[in-house]
């Protein structure tokens, strides 16, 4: 017992305050989110000029080199229709009309689509200017905008202090912070995940450190809990309180709120796993795509392309080529792009069911009939278009999740990542089906209880003060 009070006191001393600014900071960062990578491209795009597209779909793919192409898009941009091309081992942008490099090469074309954008979210631009092309700063530094790398920075000098980041690679607008946004932000994902960019910029050292934090943090935690019962305990049989003034008060905190303290901690360490299986992923991927043909001739047809269109995808699943027409931020228009005998090819929204099934097929021969997530389950993966389905297929024990507006693998969760998912999401962030559909009293909860648990911390930093100064006196 002895060890074990002198362990928890001295790791107080050390992660009392790491404790009260997690608890503090996580309040922050559930009201004002981290900025997140922009869903909504479309706003960017401009109408496809059926002028601009000389060159059909199959010959762009041709021209790319890119050997295992999954995908490929058409957009609008103010300096002409662009192609798109991807697949897991690359990506390339080519101009519609000559197959040239389709990357922004200029500070006018990119302050020409940042003002676009702008103009389409109901943005003041009038002031756009571009303020940089950089490689990353505090808000793009992680990993997932490394295909967009160079990056324009574009200010618009408006009342919010809005700025606009558009990728080289690609004239996507992936990211549109404020400046209350990230001012907040440094009082919370910054300091709750110690995400300043010097450190972050060198990833395996940041996943490092905060790993072995949270850790060590739950090991503190949980000797805390153990030493509460049993002085809890010994108190009981004495018939005298365990602890008096600022001790009793941390005491009684700490086992009244330890299920969600311990709870929060560990999650958070969970948080530093990995949640996903990208290497796999990208496996799958290739197999739900099948064998597409992409030189089929029925491909070039540059010629039908609607002056309302602003993007057109293809896209491979179960060895068929579909076509989407984007023409409206919600509305899509999708049908076969090579007709086949007896095949449903009438344009409608979505992927039914049954065109999903023979892709799951290519996945493994113990795949089930696939079935429909629906809308309200916390755990599914959101689709690219709000109203859009997601289908689920199991194949053992491995779940895969498909968007039914792009025919895109969402997941891929064994029951590691299903359990991982699970944790951290109703630890975490309370995402209870109960809570998720009362989102005020989510917010309640989750506010009213880092506010104990920030309070439960801070007894613990003049306790630990207090015992900091006698032992120096």
């Amino acid at each position: 017992m002895r060890l074990l009070t002198w362990l928890h006191r001295w790791w107080g001393v050390l992660f009392c305050l790491l404790f009260a600014m997690w608890f503090a900071s996580g309040i922050v960062m559930h009201l004002v989110p981290f900025p997140a990578r922009s869903a909504d491209h479309f706003a960017a795009l401009s109408p496809i000029d059926p002028g601009g597209v000389v060159h059909g779909p199959a010959e762009a793919i041709a021209k790319s080199g890119i050997v295992d192409v999954l995908r490929i898009r058409l957009v609008g941009r103010s300096d002409g229709p662009i192609y798109l091309i991807s697949g897991p081992s690359a990506a390339r942008a080519l101009r519609a009309s000559d197959l040239g490099d389709g990357k922004v090469g200029s500070e006018r074309v990119a302050q020409e689509i940042a003002i676009a954008y702008a103009r389409a979210c109901g943005l003041d631009a009038s002031h756009a200017r571009v303020a940089g092309l950089i490689a990353f700063d505090q808000w793009t530094v992680s990993g997932e905008f490394d295909s967009d790398r160079p990056l324009y920075r574009l200010a618009l000098d408006d009342g919010s202090g809005t700025e606009l980041y558009v990728a080289s690679t690609t004239g996507a607008v992936v990211l549109v912070p404020t400046l209350k946004a990230s001012a907040l932000n440094y009082l919370g994902s910054i300091a709750h995940w110690l995400y300043p960019t010097v450190l972050r910029q060198h990833r395996l050292a940041w996943s490092a450190l905060m790993w072995w934090l949270s850790l060590v943090a739950t090991i503190g935690g949980s000797l805390g809990v153990i030493i509460g019962l049993l002085r809890l305990s010994a108190a009981g049989r004495r018939a005298a309180p365990a602890y008096r003034g600022l001790q009793a008060w941390h005491h009684r905190l700490g086992l009244a709120f330890a299920p969600f303290i311990l709870g929060w901690i560990f999650s958070g360490f969970l948080s530093m796993a990995d949640g996903g299986s990208s290497s796999s992923s990208r496996a799958d991927a290739r197999s739900l795509a099948g064998a597409p043909a992409w030189d089929r001739p029925q491909l070039d047809q540059p010629n039908q392309v609607s002056a309302a269109s602003r993007e057109i995808e293809w896209f491979a699943l179960a060895g068929k080529i579909y076509r989407r027409e984007r023409v409206g931020l919600e509305e899509q228009r999708l049908s076969l792009a090579v007709p086949e005998t007896g095949a449903a090819s009438s344009p409608r929204a979505f992927l039914r069911a049954e065109e999903i099934d023979p892709a799951a097929k290519q996945l493994s021969d113990d795949c089930g009939h696939v079935s429909t997530v629906g809308a309200d389950n916390p755990d599914g993966a959101k689709p690219a278009l709000r109203d859009a389905p997601v289908f689920r297929i199991v194949c053992g024990n491995i779940w895969y999740e498909i968007d039914g507006s792009t025919g895109a693998l969402l997941n891929r969760l064994d029951p590691s990542h299903r359990t991982y998912r699970w944790l951290f999401s109703r630890l975490h962030t309370l995402d209870f089906p109960a809570l998720q559909s009362r989102p005020l009293l989510r917010t309640t909860v989750i506010v009213a209880l880092c506010l104990c648990g920030l309070a439960f911390s801070l007894s613990g930093v003049v306790l630990a003060w207090r015992r900091l100064r006698a032992s120096v006196g």
